[in-house]
């Protein structure tokens, strides 16, 4: 066991613009291999890129990000098929797993075609750190809002529901999300929702939502929560996180 109690960093960021590569990972990548509690040996940190198809390209950067990071980084593919005999013992070796966005209904899908949301509680029970960037943020949440399928929004309602609320990401970039995030809420679609502008991230102990954090400056989270027949957003103000020294 690593970090002391179960722990989630849900995210709408974690990577740059790297100096001498593509990408490099960001403060809210660091901040949840912080929480692992690691030390004296370098983070173990898998990524999981189900959700753009194992990508072979993304693959390689984020190992370019995880070199210059100091990380020991396993990818986790499961096309055409899992790349690790054990995946359960790989995912559970891990100090931190940081899933990457694209589609979370796909991601979904093929996670419980190969037992994969069985095995990510069980790794968030043991004290891996389970965190990621939109549809990897989506995903640990009951739902929220996806494009997974087509260029108009629509809601997601089968996310693995370790978090007892609704996620949206990309909140200040997106012009669509907020709204349908509000009328989700309202409605009873999504029970209360916790959202990120894009360079924020969500941290929780257990189900505990503890703080919101930040690796840009001037962005927010914020909580819709259901009021009689309408929705109410309050904004939570994010911690600043150091940046990361290249």
């Amino acid at each position: 066991m690593t970090a002391s109690e179960p722990t989630i960093v849900a995210t709408s960021g974690g990577h740059r613009v790297g100096g001498r590569t593509r990408v490099e990972f960001d403060a809210l990548v660091h901040h949840a291999v912080d929480l692992s509690g690691v030390h004296g040996r370098r983070p173990r940190v898998m990524y999981v890129g189900t959700a753009i198809g194992d990508a072979e390209h993304f693959t390689a950067r984020m190992g370019e990000a995880a070199r210059v990071a100091g990380f020991e980084l396993t990818p986790l593919h499961l096309f055409p098929m899992p790349n690790v005999e054990d995946v359960e013992g790989a995912v559970l070796d891990q100090d931190v797993v940081w899933v990457m966005g694209g589609s979370v209904a796909n991601l979904l899908a093929v996670w419980r075609v190969h037992g994969l949301d069985r095995i990510m509680r069980r790794a968030w029970q043991e004290g891996v750190v389970l965190s990621g960037v939109s549809a990897g943020s989506l995903c640990w949440f009951e739902g929220g809002t996806t494009d997974s399928f087509g260029p108009e929004l629509r809601p997601l309602t089968n996310g693995l529901a370790l978090l007892p609320y609704g996620n949206g990401v990309h909140y200040d970039v997106d012009e669509g999300r907020r709204p349908l995030i509000h009328r989700l809420v309202a409605d009873g679609t999504l029970p209360t929702a916790h959202c990120t502008d894009d360079g924020v991230g969500l941290v929780y102990r257990g189900t505990d939502l503890v703080e919101a954090v930040a690796e840009v400056p001037g962005k927010g989270a914020y909580l819709v929560r259901r009021e009689g027949d309408r929705a109410v957003e309050e904004r939570v103000e994010p911690r600043r996180l150091p940046s990361p020294t290249r």
